[in-house]
């Protein structure tokens, strides 16, 4: 049997089978934030009631073990600086981090309802930076700011986002930028052209209106 003490776990103690011997098999640990109360809307956001500047935060949710495990055998990334406790006590970190990329993740989940919002595309994430680890037992939430709109066909407009993923001590982890194309609740209607100009004459010659050259002479 795997050991199952500090610095003694090894990937066996990861396997999914152990989880609820060793009472981890819950997906995650929410925990309650002022915020929630503050921020959730009852109806998505249209583009043309979200303006520049307007921010939001999100719940906060702890990093647990069995989040790694599953993000793990989901993606098949067993780096050992994930799952092999002997293997990151000797890294520069001292113990196992998450994956950067399950903290991109629950970016891109804990900001979707903060703000809601009529989505109709995620186009983009651009300059994205993993500023600090994320450990076993962090508690993150995401910060989402609207930095910028453009106008985006008659149906859309696009949306820029700086979002931040915080941990207890509000330190950044992560951030970067995502697009999106965001529905108009009033979609432009399609401009009519009018023929101000004549119309084809019965030989399928296209006539200006004007008199003719026999009426000339």
């Amino acid at each position: 049997a795997p050991g199952l003490g500090p610095g003694g776990r090894r990937f066996e103690s990861f396997h999914p089978d152990f989880l609820s011997l060793r009472g981890l098999s819950r997906p995650f640990i929410p925990l309650t934030d002022v915020s929630w109360k503050n921020n959730r809307m009852d109806s998505p956001l249209y583009y043309e009631e979200i303006a520049e500047g307007q921010s939001w935060i999100s719940p906060r949710r702890t990093v647990t073990e069995a989040d790694v495990v599953n993000f793990a055998t989901m993606t098949g990334d067993f780096n050992p600086l994930h799952v092999d406790y002997d293997y990151a006590a000797k890294s520069a970190y001292r113990q196992p981090v998450a994956h950067g990329l399950l903290g991109l993740s629950w970016v891109a989940g804990l900001g979707s309802n903060f703000p809601c919002v009529n989505t109709i595309a995620f186009t983009a994430v651009r300059d994205w930076e993993f500023c600090r680890p994320l450990f076993f037992g962090d508690t993150v939430f995401v910060e989402t700011i609207c930095i910028s709109k453009t106008p985006c066909g008659r149906k859309s407009g696009k949306i820029v986002w700086e979002r931040k993923l915080l941990n207890q001590s509000e330190l950044v982890v992560q951030q970067g930028h995502f697009e999106t194309l965001v529905a108009l609740r009033h979609a432009v209607k399609k401009p009519r052209f009018t023929d101000v100009s004549g119309a084809n004459n019965s030989n399928g010659s296209y006539s200006s209106g004007g008199p003719s050259n026999q009426d000339r002479d």
